[in-house]
């Protein structure tokens, strides 16, 4: 059941948490003590991972209730997950998937308005969501959007200041996201959006082929320019 999660595609999902790097808020950034390590590790460097995974865990240890440590190591037992299902132990796969859903999820209910736990599980969520069966997907495109549509509802009064891929992503999972959930009438108000909003831009583009076509292929709804700040 587990076998849709391969190594590149793990690589694709950890790297749309960018998108937690390029949204500012105005919480503490625990990002900016693991991010090089994780993406290092996504990209296929294990020593770089346990460096990231250490950090997350020894500030645990000190807070167990720190919520972006948390949801940083539900994300590093995404991956991990996928490593074990490439390995074909699904046994541990599947235990691995599990805890980091769960552990995304509690740091979620601690901090349910930090943009630093909403915007790393929305982005994990989304884009694993690509690569599963449906049974496994629409959960995580419902828990994925809803965290997304938060985001967005934070900061509306200063959504028009940021950068255009912080911008093309949120709007672009939103989009994404209720298409994928078969509602085409908030799906039409986000391309409609985005090919408003980011005019000359990849964003754009994509939002251009669905209002034309209704459809986008899977290709296309992944992150753009991933770690581009």
């Amino acid at each position: 059941m587990w076998q849709w999660i391969s190594k590149r595609r793990l690589v694709h999902l950890s790297a749309a948490l960018v998108v937690a790097l390029a949204i500012g808020w105005t919480a503490e950034r625990f990002d900016y003590r693991v991010r090089n390590d994780f993406f290092a590790g996504f990209s296929g460097d294990p020593a770089a991972l346990d460096r990231g995974m250490k950090v997350c865990e020894e500030t645990l240890q000190n807070n167990p209730k720190d919520a972006q440590a948390m949801v940083w190591h539900g994300a590093g037992l995404l991956y991990l997950a996928g490593q074990s299902f490439r390995a074909g132990d699904g046994q541990r796969g599947a235990e691995l998937w599990q805890r980091a859903l769960q552990e995304m999820e509690t740091a979620v209910a601690l901090e349910p308005e930090n943009l630093g736990v909403l915007i790393p599980r929305g982005a994990s969520l989304l884009q694993a969501s690509l690569f599963a069966p449906p049974a496994q997907a629409q959960p995580l495109v419902k828990t994925g959007v809803a965290d997304f549509e938060k985001v967005l509802e934070l900061q509306k009064t200063r959504f028009d200041q940021l950068g255009t891929h912080p911008r093309g992503e949120l709007l672009s999972g939103l989009a994404n996201g209720w298409y994928r959930l078969g509602n085409q009438e908030k799906a039409r108000v986000y391309y409609e959006r985005i090919a408003k909003e980011l005019p000359g831009t990849e964003y754009q583009k994509r939002a251009n082929i669905w209002l034309e076509t209704k459809t986008l292929a899977r290709s296309q709804m992944t992150c753009v320019g991933c770690h581009v700040q």
